[in-house]
């Protein structure tokens, strides 16, 4: 157990074990060994953690906007400086392939974080005035309280980013639990904020990390301190935030699963909707809740559809953290891998595996990049989140029925249409029951534009104004005058 390194919980400005000292075993994907501990947090440790947060919160609360923003910006410029740390955190923790994460992630953090910053000095509310004879009414924005925050396991630094960032912006303090097998960078990003507090002489206690599995979550949210629960997770872990926060009528933020439809009408440009939907499909393993997995097409290029995009597949690697042509890694988990390989095991007889659909290598969590055909809209691969390196093909015969394919899952989250029909683009665009709907492109985010979604896929916003103000609270003042 020595030779392992040790990971710490951050509260109050200080790295600390957990108070009765256990603590859990990090493995590398990539090997399935262990490579470090860290505290397995109870309830004495979310005393402490909602203790120091509650205490920052008196003073942080009325720091002005201006201040806040220099926080941010010196924490988007510690991520920046940092930036080959965390990536060597965030790839021995999951096993992503170096390059990618760097470019793919550090980039879009930063901006991220910069663009929070900016948001803290832009509070939005009706214009102050007289709406009755008398009377003057202001409407005040202000911060909600201290934040309990869950991060999950396949961004977990980006995701750690989408919590903090708009929840210090508006003037809250947060207890951030990463999840129980990657906490390794989000214990160093706690280094980050915390210098940059210290620098300008603001409270430790803004920003804490608790190490934990789903215990330590579930002691966060039913904790009386916090104000708002922020969870990136399952349908299951929402939905069980929600039913615990229901009972001090906590505010709640969701952020959940996805079961993205990827609609190819015959008009499409076969390879370049391959292309980018395999892409889009198989990064970060699939491992994504907007992954393109779920691809309905036309049945006139059905065929000529499916055989590219196996051959896609086959061409699409995965390997180590330092191999260089690969486009993911292993699957984060045990747990991860046995899930993905029970769907491919469990495909009725009609489907047909048109690529992979199996384990890579016996060491590690690897799996191959996979397509499915030949699936009624039923199936169970159809049906449920896989949040895996596969994606299904299901053909369609009108845009009647391709609205009914893709909307007829409980997840509503992302979509994407491929067309070259400008009216047939815009018609899918308002009918498509999901969050956001790419049109000849699947998975760009920016910061400006807000993520989320509908149904079983949770509500509130992340990034945007939208995911600002919902870490705010409207308070209406009205005076005689």
């Amino acid at each position: 157990m020595s030779d392992l390194r040790t990971l710490r919980n951050y509260i109050n400005g200080e790295f600390v074990d957990a108070a009765d000292g256990r603590t859990l075993q990090i493995v590398d994907p990539t090997t399935g060994q262990a490579y470090a501990t860290s505290p397995f947090s109870g309830a004495a440790d979310v005393d402490a953690a909602m203790a120091s947060a509650a205490a920052a919160f008196a003073t942080y609360r009325d720091a002005t906007p201006s201040t806040r923003q220099k926080l941010l910006l010196k924490i988007a410029d510690g991520v920046e400086a940092r930036a080959d740390e965390l990536v060597d955190a965030e790839c021995r923790n999951t096993g992503k392939p170096r390059g990618l994460t760097k470019s793919e992630e550090i980039g879009p953090m930063v901006d991220q974080i910069r663009f929070f910053a900016g948001a803290a000095r832009l509070l939005e509310g009706k214009a102050a005035g007289e709406y009755m004879d008398g009377m003057t009414s202001i409407i005040r924005r202000e911060p909600v309280g201290v934040c309990a925050q869950v991060a999950p396991w396949n961004y977990p630094m980006l995701m750690a980013v989408w919590k903090f960032a708009p929840a210090i912006a508006a003037g809250n303090t947060v207890v951030l639990k990463p999840s129980d097998t990657t906490p390794a960078s989000t214990v160093l990003l706690a280094e980050i904020i915390g210098a940059a507090l210290a620098e300008l002489e603001l409270p430790a206690g803004v920003f804490n990390v608790l190490c934990g599995d789903r215990e330590t979550g579930r002691l966060m949210v039913e904790h009386k301190t916090p104000a708002m629960a922020s969870i990136t997770g399952s349908v299951r872990a929402g939905i069980q935030v929600a039913e615990s926060a229901a009972k001090d009528v906590k505010r709640v933020h969701l952020e959940l699963g996805g079961k993205a439809p990827v609609v190819v009408f015959e008009d499409a440009d076969i390879a370049e909707a391959v292309e980018g939907i395999s892409v889009a499909g198989f990064f970060n393993a699939g491992q994504d809740c907007t992954a393109a997995t779920r691809v309905l097409v036309h049945e006139s290029i059905h065929d000529a559809f499916v055989t590219a995009l196996a051959k896609a597949a086959s061409e699409t690697k995965t390997g180590g953290v330092d191999d260089e042509d690969v486009l993911y890694g292993p699957l984060n988990n045990a747990n991860q891998l046995k899930q993905v390989s029970g769907f491919i095991e469990r495909l009725p007889a009609h489907a047909k595996v048109e690529a992979g659909g199996h384990r890579v290598g016996e060491v590690g969590y690897f799996y191959a990049p996979t397509v499915v055909s030949g699936l009624n809209q039923d199936d169970e691969i159809v049906q449920n989140e896989v949040f895996g390196p596969v994606i299904t093909v299901q053909k369609f015969t009108d845009e009647e029925q391709a609205v009914a394919y893709a909307n007829g899952v409980d997840y509503a989250l992302a979509s994407s249409v491929w067309t070259k029909d400008h009216a047939r683009a815009m018609r899918m665009s308002r009918r498509l029951d999901f969050g956001c709907v790419w049109i000849n492109t699947h998975i760009p985010l920016v910061a400006e534009m807000p993520h989320g979604g509908f149904k079983q896929s949770g509500y509130g916003k992340d990034l945007s104004a939208y995911g600002f103000e919902d870490y705010t609270r409207v308070k209406h003042v009205m005076t005689a005058i």
